[in-house]
């Protein structure tokens, strides 16, 4: 029997709905000036997706990163917030689950507070927002909140929607080639945020044939 119900539908965030290197980029040029530790900002910024710390331990010795960490998520707000651009269809993705009566959550890597302000900043308003979960652990707030698909953009998303039993959308934006993601098991590889109306519009006519999506 057809379900009448829209899914909920999880994202990532950096790379998936927002463009986090230049705020990130600024953040840790900020960082090395504050602690006189060089760190490669362009190298960094080029392999988003991981926690910070597994990031921060190339640059620093292990006992200093978790104070490094701290540092970075402190100073955070003031570099990378208002730097830092939705990615082209974000809004429009968004919209589209709640058109069709769903719901759009976050589950991202990146600390929570610091997720929040950028969703803010942006003006995008998901229902919930999960942070400081990465790769498998985003499978305990899929499955809390039930999503049926999530979306992101590096093989550590696909192995958190496949952990989760969701169905892996990946989009194509991020550090992970097409091929690298569907290799992780992606079910479905978007070029962008930008496709997904449209797949999300053939979805649903194929899983809730009654929702307004369906009928669009």
């Amino acid at each position: 029997m057809a379900l009448t119900t829209p899914p909920t539908v999880g994202f990532d965030l950096d790379m998936t709905l927002i463009d986090s290197r230049p705020g990130i980029r600024a953040c840790y040029l900020a960082l090395a000036e504050r602690t006189g530790t060089y760190i490669d900002a362009e190298l960094a910024v080029s392999r988003l997706g991981p926690p910070l710390v597994d990031e921060l331990i190339n640059w620093f010795p292990a006992e200093q990163v978790d104070e490094m960490a701290d540092l970075y998520r402190e100073m955070y707000p003031a570099y990378a917030v208002a730097a830092t651009p939705a990615m082209p269809g974000a809004g429009e993705a968004i919209a589209a689950i709640r058109e069709a009566g769903g719901r759009a959550i976050v589950v991202t890597a990146k600390y929570e507070p610091n997720a929040k302000l950028h969703l803010a900043h942006l003006g995008i308003e998901p229902d919930a927002v999960i942070g400081n979960l990465w790769a498998e652990q985003k499978a305990l707030a899929l499955r809390e909140h039930e999503a049926a698909v999530y979306v992101g953009d590096h093989v550590g998303d696909v192995r958190g929607a496949r952990t989760a039993g969701a169905l892996a959308v990946a989009v194509a934006t991020g550090p992970c080639a097409p091929e690298e993601l569907r290799e992780a098991g992606a079910d479905v590889v978007l070029t962008g945020l930008t496709e997904f109306p449209r797949w999300f519009s053939d979805y649903c006519s194929d899983n809730w044939p009654e929702t307004p999506a369906a009928r669009a």
